[in-house]
C-alpha cells in the first residue's frame, strides 16, 4: 500500500487523484488530520485514517501496512516544522516502509534567506541518514502563490512588492503527476531529485507584463523597500511574523535562489510543464 499524508491539501489531494489513475483504490491510503474532509476519498475506496505530525502516536495506525509513504511537508512555520517532519519520517520508518518520499523544495539549503528552505534541507539530511531508500522531491516554487504575489494589481494597475528575482513558477498539477510517477515507477527518482521546475523563470516585472497582455489593461511593476512593504502589510492586517516570513521569500528571490530551471519535470511527465502565463490566465479568470 502507498500512503499519502496531507491528502486534503492542494498538493496532496492532486497526488491522490493521480495515483487513482494508476492504481486500484485499495492500494492507496491517506493520513489526514480531519477524516471528515476526506470522506470523498473513502467513498472512492481509499483507506482513510487520522494522522497528525504533531501527535506522532496517531501515525502508527495511519501508516500501518505501508510499503511506501509520501510525506507532504508540514505546513508549520518555525522550528516545529522540522520536528513534525522528523516525526512523520520516524513513523514511516517504524511502519516498515520500503521507500519514504518527502516533498522538499528546489531551493532547499541550510543558508537560504527564505525560512522554509533550511527546514527542507535539514529534513532531507535526516531522511538520507536513515539508511532506507528515499526520494526527496525538490519541487519548484508553487505557481499558485502568484495569486498572492500579484495582490491587488488587477484592480489598481500596480504590482507593488519588494525587489525580487526570477522564480520558476511551477504548477501543483505537474508536481502531483511527478509524485505519482515517483510512487509507482521504480528506479526513476532515487535520493534527492534535481529541481522539478517549469521551463522558465520569471520575475514580477515579467509577470506584470503578462498581466498587461492578458487583460489588455496596463499593469506596472512598482518596487518598494522591504520595511515600507512590511509596514503596509502589517497595517492591512498581516501578522508581523508572517510579513517577515514573506520578506524572506523576496530576499531569497533576488539572491537567485528560485531562478533554477531543469528539464527533469518535463521528462517525467512527458510534456512541457504548465507555464506561468497559463496559471495567471486561470487566476485572472476567477477575479
Amino acid at each position: 500500500m502507498i500512503v499519502v499524508t496531507g491528502a486534503t491539501g492542494n498538493l496532496g489531494s492532486q497526488i491522490v487523484d493521480r495515483l487513482l489513475d494508476r492504481l486500484p483504490p485499495a492500494a492507496v491510503g491517506v493520513s489526514v488530520r480531519d477524516v471528515d474532509r476526506a470522506a470523498n476519498l473513502a467513498d472512492r475506496g481509499v483507506r482513510v485514517r487520522a494522522g497528525d505530525f504533531t501527535d506522532p502516536a496517531t501515525l502508527k495506525h495511519a501508516f500501518e501496512g505501508a510499503d511506501k509513504v509520501l510525506i507532504v511537508s508540514a505546513a508549520i512555520r518555525g522550528p516545529g516544522a522540522l520536528v513534525a517532519n522528523r516525526a512523520a519520517i520516524a513513523a514511516a520508518h517504524a511502519a516498515g516502509a520500503k521507500r519514504i518520499l518527502y516533498t522538499s523544495h528546489q531551493a532547499a539549503s541550510r543558508d537560504s534567506l527564505f525560512a522554509a528552505q533550511p527546514t527542507h534541507a535539514a529534513t532531507e539530511e535526516h531522511l538520507a541518514g536513515l539508511g532506507v531508500p528515499f526520494t526527496a522531491l525538490r519541487n519548484g516554487f508553487y505557481a499558485s502563490t502568484l495569486s498572492f504575489s500579484i495582490g491587488t494589481a488587477l484592480e489598481t494597475g500596480q504590482l507593488v512588492a519588494p525587489a525580487d528575482g526570477p522564480v520558476s513558477w511551477t504548477a501543483h498539477a505537474d508536481l502531483a503527476e511527478a509524485a505519482a510517477i515517483a510512487l509507482t515507477e521504480e528506479g526513476l527518482l532515487d535520493g534527492i531529485t534535481p529541481a522539478l521546475t517549469a521551463a522558465e523563470a520569471l520575475d514580477l516585472e515579467a509577470v506584470a507584463g503578462i498581466l498587461t497582455d492578458i487583460t489588455g489593461r496596463a499593469v506596472t511593476r512598482v518596487v518598494v523597500g522591504d520595511e515600507d512593504w512590511k509596514a503596509t502589510a502589517v497595517a492591512q492586517g498581516m501578522p508581523a511574523a508572517a510579513a517577515d516570513f514573506t520578506l524572506g521569500l523576496y530576499r531569497a528571490a533576488r539572491r537567485g535562489e528560485f531562478a533554477v530551471t531543469d528539464p527533469t519535470l518535463s521528462t517525467l511527465i512527458g510534456r512541457r510543464p504548465t507555464s506561468a502565463r497559463s496559471v495567471l490566465e486561470a487566476i485572472v479568470a476567477t477575479r
